[in-house]
C-alpha cells in the first residue's frame, strides 16, 4: 500500500489581501500544498506560526511593523522554525542578501508566479529556490566578500570531517539530499545528520548559508 505524503504546509504572508488571495488561487491549483492560514504583517506571521506550525511561510519584505527581513529572522529563532520563501516585487541591492543572511531559504520575485509552487516544494523539502536575478546578486555579493571572509570560511570548513566536507561542497554544488545520497552512496537521513552536524560547526542555519560558505572556502570549482 502507498503511503499518502502530507501536503506542504503554507502560510502567506503579505500586507496587501488581493495579493494574498492571488497567492491562494495560485497554490489552490498544487494538491499537495495546503494553505493553512494567512498574515498581513510580519508580527501576525510570527503568532500564526506559532498556532499553525508551516512548513513554508512565504513572506513578502514591504510590509508594516516589523517586515519581511526582521520577520523573517524572528521565524527562523523559534523553536519549530518554519523555511520562509521570500516573494516580493523587488530585487535591489543588498536585499536578497539581507533576506538570506536572515535564514530565509529562497527569493522569488512575484512575477515569477508560474514557479511558486515549485520553490514552495524545494524549500520544504530542504533545496534553496532563487530566481536568476537573485543568484546572480548572491554569486557577486560572494565574490566581493575579499580575503579575510575567505580566510575565515577556510578555517571553519577545516572543522568539518571529511564526510561533513563532502556534503557541504555538493550543498554548494546545488544537489538536493536524493542527489547527494546517491553521489556518496549513502542514505537520505545520513546526509541530512550530516549537514545538520556541518551547520553546528559552520554557525549558519541554512543550506544557502552553507552554499556561501562551500564558495568562500574554495570548495567549489570555478
Amino acid at each position: 500500500m502507498t503511503v499518502p505524503v502530507s501536503p506542504v504546509r503554507v502560510l502567506l504572508c503579505d500586507d496587501d489581501p488581493l495579493v494574498r488571495s492571488g497567492l491562494r488561487l495560485i497554490l489552490a491549483a498544487a494538491p499537495d500544498i495546503d494553505v493553512v492560514a494567512e498574515a498581513g504583517s510580519g508580527e501576525e506571521a510570527v503568532e500564526l506560526s506559532l498556532a499553525h506550525y508551516p512548513d513554508v511561510v512565504l513572506m513578502d519584505l514591504r510590509m508594516p511593523g516589523i517586515g519581511g527581513i526582521e520577520a523573517t529572522r524572528r521565524l527562523r529563532a523559534l523553536a519549530r522554525p518554519p523555511r520562509v520563501l521570500v516573494l516580493t516585487t523587488f530585487d535591489v541591492d543588498e536585499v536578497p542578501v539581507r533576506a538570506l543572511v536572515a535564514g530565509a531559504d529562497g527569493f522569488l520575485l512575484k512575477t515569477a508566479s508560474e514557479q511558486i509552487a515549485g520553490a514552495i516544494r524545494a524549500v520544504a523539502s530542504g533545496d534553496g529556490a532563487f530566481s536568476p536575478e537573485t543568484s546572480r546578486r548572491l554569486t557577486a555579493h560572494i565574490r566581493a566578500g575579499g580575503a579575510p571572509r575567505q580566510a575565515e570560511a577556510r578555517r571553519l570548513v577545516a572543522e568539518l570531517s571529511p564526510r561533513e566536507r563532502e556534503v557541504v561542497r555538493l550543498v554548494g554544488d546545488g544537489r538536493s539530499n536524493p542527489e547527494i545520497a546517491r553521489a556518496l552512496f549513502i542514505g537520505e537521513a545520513t546526509v541530512k545528520t550530516h549537514l545538520a552536524a556541518a551547520q553546528v560547526k559552520l554557525g549558519v542555519t541554512g543550506r544557502t548559508q552553507v552554499a556561501v560558505l562551500a564558495e568562500r572556502a574554495g570548495l567549489l570549482p570555478p
